[in-house]
């Protein structure tokens, strides 16, 4: 239907209510076509396992086509619950600040960093995480966008589905340079922060980084930190920096 969505249904039913909620329901209705395709699938597997082992002339094909329709099963059930859990920021059931804090300290404490999550930046917007390591200093957002929201840059812009994102990447800017110059007055050591956004849900086919800020997956977020250091910060230094942001930034409640 044109200028339709799939979260939108002309049923009384559904009139009102939020994009997630339809989203649930919907997935929910549709179990019975996803087993239904699961198992054409399996059928599937099993002949194609069956006919390979035929042909390479291997033991037992039936028990290989048994396998092979499993397998497809398993592989699709898998994929199924993947797409929905990818949904679950986004319809409010889990939190993305607490996704990736457990991501960043699992991977991060081990090399040095600290990570200071929920606080609030001197005439700034909070922010979800600060992260402060030998590497340099980070600041780390979440945010989730629903799965048909594509996430690109066309040209120098930053698009989030048909709107500009000029919006979100220049409060994360703003209150990564509004930090910077309060840890750099405060403890007396020059810093720059960059400004990063862990996306969850919507369509993001790679890392971003458009206005000044960079997007990608949480599970990204660590490995785009240690790969790509802005700093050379000594042990002294960042527990300076460390203490000094402890200090001065708010903790958000």
């Amino acid at each position: 239907m044109s200028g339709g969505s799939i979260y939108v249904t002309p049923d009384d039913q559904v009139h009102g209510l939020s994009p997630q909620v339809m989203y649930e329901q919907f997935w929910i209705k549709e179990a019975d076509q996803r087993r239904k395709a699961r198992a054409v699938k399996a059928a599937v597997g099993l002949v194609v396992g069956i006919l390979l082992a035929y042909r390479f002339d291997l033991p037992s094909p039936p028990v290989i086509g048994i396998a092979a329709g499993l397998l497809v099963g398993a592989a699709d059930m898998f994929w199924a619950w993947h797409s929905y859990e990818a949904t679950a920021v986004w319809r409010g059931r889990r939190r993305g600040e607490t996704i990736t804090g457990k991501l960043l300290r699992r991977k991060l404490r081990k090399h040095g960093y600290h990570i200071l999550d929920g606080r609030a930046v001197p005439g700034q917007a909070s922010i979800d995480h600060l992260v402060i390591g030998p590497g340099g200093i980070w600041v780390v957002d979440n945010e989730a966008w629903d799965p048909d929201t594509e996430i690109a840059r066309y040209g120098e812009r930053l698009f989030l589905g048909e709107k500009y994102g000029s919006k979100v990447a220049k409060a994360l800017v703003d209150a990564s340079e509004s930090l910077a110059a309060v840890l750099s007055k405060e403890s007396g050591i020059p810093v720059t922060i960059e400004p990063l956004l862990a996306v969850h849900g919507g369509e993001l086919r790679r890392t971003v980084t458009a206005e000044g800020l960079t997007l990608l997956k949480p599970r990204l977020v660590a490995r785009w930190i240690i790969r790509g250091p802005r700093a050379e910060f000594d042990g002294d230094q960042v527990e300076l920096l460390a203490r000094t942001a402890a200090r001065v930034l708010r903790r958000m409640s």
